[in-house]
């Protein structure tokens, strides 16, 4: 099993860059293939950005695209989303996932994830 616990969310004005972090624990991290999603008030969860279990494949979201970067450090147990030119619409609760993986994709679908951390807010403000 792994635990995950997110970092680095806040209030930002619009166009301005945050990085989240997700801490997870155990020694088996670079064994899981990672995800980030997000939650805005009243809507679904959805994927924001993936990354293989090496780091070496990504794939994003089309309205993160461009300005979203997820990475991943496997010394340190950490997988990271860099987000810049911040928009209101990026305004959500962050949650990463992980899964174990044996073939080195990423995934994109919620329901292939089954760990999450508690998540992280991150407030756009216009």
């Amino acid at each position: 099993q792994v635990q995950l616990v997110e970092s680095g969310g806040g209030l930002v004005q619009a166009g301005g860059s945050l990085r989240l972090s997700c801490a997870a624990s155990g020694r088996t991290f670079s064994t899981y293939a990672m995800g980030w999603f997000r939650q805005a008030p009243g809507k679904e969860r959805e994927f924001v950005a993936a990354i293989s279990r090496s780091g070496g494949n990504t794939y994003y979201a089309d309205s993160v695209k461009g300005r979203f970067t997820i990475s991943r450090d496997n010394a340190k147990n950490t997988v990271y989303l860099q987000m810049d030119s911040l928009k209101p619409e990026d305004t959500a609760v962050y949650y990463c996932a992980a899964v174990r993986d044996y073939s080195g994709i990423y995934y994109s679908t919620l329901s292939s994830y089954n760990y999450w951390g508690q998540g992280t807010q991150v407030t756009v403000s216009s």
